[in-house]
């Protein structure tokens, strides 16, 4: 990577990570706060598998800045996080840059479509709305499949050991998570949410 292409990327990395953090964590809350009455965020500090994974993925969000921080302020520290050499590339940054963007886009056009219904975690009080339409007449779950572009996007902008951790643990955190929530969806739909899990596919 040539020195101009890492003042690019820089730039966008320390662009991006409020954004993402503002558009697709804070803003949303609040909104279906406000139209709602009820607060969106469900991941609580219990034992349980729900809670347990939660804690485990804000873990990987915050490595995630915490990487991206180094990266942007600390050359020589990001350099003790064994960049992969073979996979340091201006094509792959641009490649990785995108899939960040159509993940950023793709997420918040998918809770937007969600409205009232869209919570972190599992609602276990109040019975939402089974959301059918816009992309989730392609995918069961747009808003993870927005998540694992994202920790790809981010594997290929800064490919190093530590990410290549986090891109596995998040992928297996989420994989978790979208089956607990389709046992749950099953238990609070029934049939409605079986005949939707076989028309449409889990990813794409």
């Amino acid at each position: 990577m040539d020195n101009s292409m890492e003042t690019i990327l820089k730039y966008f990395l320390i662009v991006y990570c409020p954004l993402f953090l503002l558009s697709a964590m804070i803003l949303p809350t609040y909104r279906v706060w406000k139209a709602s009455g009820v607060n969106p965020y469900k991941l609580g500090s219990s034992d349980s598998a729900h809670d347990y994974v939660g804690k485990n993925f804000r873990i990987v969000l915050v490595v995630c800045t915490l990487v991206i921080f180094t990266f942007v302020f600390s050359p020589s520290a990001y350099r003790q996080l064994l960049p992969i050499p073979f996979l340091v590339s201006d094509a792959l940054v641009w490649i990785g840059i995108v899939l960040l963007l159509v993940a950023l886009a793709w997420i918040l056009i998918a809770q937007l479509q969600m409205q009232k219904s869209w919570r972190i975690g599992i609602d276990e009080d109040i019975k939402t709305e089974l959301v059918q339409r816009g992309l989730f007449k392609i995918s069961r779950n747009p808003i993870f499949l927005g998540m694992r572009l994202m920790l790809v996007g981010l594997f290929l902008i800064l490919p190093n050991a530590l990410m290549l951790v986090v891109l596995v643990t998040g992928e297996i955190l989420i994989q978790i998570q979208v089956r607990l929530e389709e046992e749950f969806l099953t238990r609070m739909h029934g049939e409605t949410y079986l005949a939707y899990q076989k028309q449409i596919r889990r990813w794409l």
